[in-house]
């Protein structure tokens, strides 16, 4: 299985970096780091995956690929 694709940026209003999963939706955290955001988004997708879980709804496939790495066809 392939792991979920995480989008960092830098946000000058937060003067920090976030980390976000597009396949989760919701699924994101912050940091003054880069480290730190992506530590902080694993974190969330843990716990975003395991409350999925619980409450029996559907955990998608990672499908996510920015345009950046997609085959033309």
């Amino acid at each position: 299985m392939k792991d979920y694709h995480i989008n960092i940026f830098y946000r000058e209003e937060d003067e920090g970096y976030i980390a976000d999963i597009p396949d989760l939706k919701y699924c994101s955290a912050f940091g003054d780091t880069i480290e730190e955001a992506v530590h902080e988004v694993l974190k969330a997708k843990a716990a975003w995956l395991e409350t999925a879980k619980a409450e029996g709804k559907t955990i998608p496939t990672p499908k996510y690929r920015p345009a950046i790495y997609q085959i033309a066809s």
